[in-house]
């Protein structure tokens, strides 16, 4: 699997473009990411909500890989934080996340979460 950035508002997964945020799973499943839970909670998505991390944490994995938006606006909570308290963490914009995730997958299972925005 190959992650690229082209730029603010889309990533492609594997040659197929997305237009909003995604989640990608250790197996391969794609899908979009469920902001709202966090929005709801907080005003907006830029603070990653415990009750929205969990809903993503159904497969086993080693790394969790935040793609944190182009300019760096998306943040785990110190509450988020603590579900993956042993796990590895890597949080970054998220051209460097999309990077960091093309180097992992297949070394790692890896589960990613991209913002495509700010």
């Amino acid at each position: 699997m190959k992650i690229e950035f082209p730029g603010f508002g889309r990533i492609v997964v594997d040659g197929k473009t997305y237009g909003h945020d995604v989640v990608i799973y250790p197996s391969g499943k794609i899908e979009k990411r469920k902001k709202w839970l966090s929005k709801n909670k907080h005003g907006t998505s830029h603070r990653l909500d415990p009750d929205e991390l969990r809903e993503y944490l159904s497969e086993d994995f080693d790394v969790l890989i935040v793609g944190t938006g182009a300019y760096g606006m998306l943040s785990l909570l110190p509450e988020s934080r603590e579900l993956v308290v042993e796990k590895e963490v890597i949080e970054l914009p998220t051209e460097g996340a999309a990077e960091k995730f093309n180097e992992l997958w297949g070394k790692k299972k890896v589960l990613a979460l991209f913002h495509v925005t700010c």
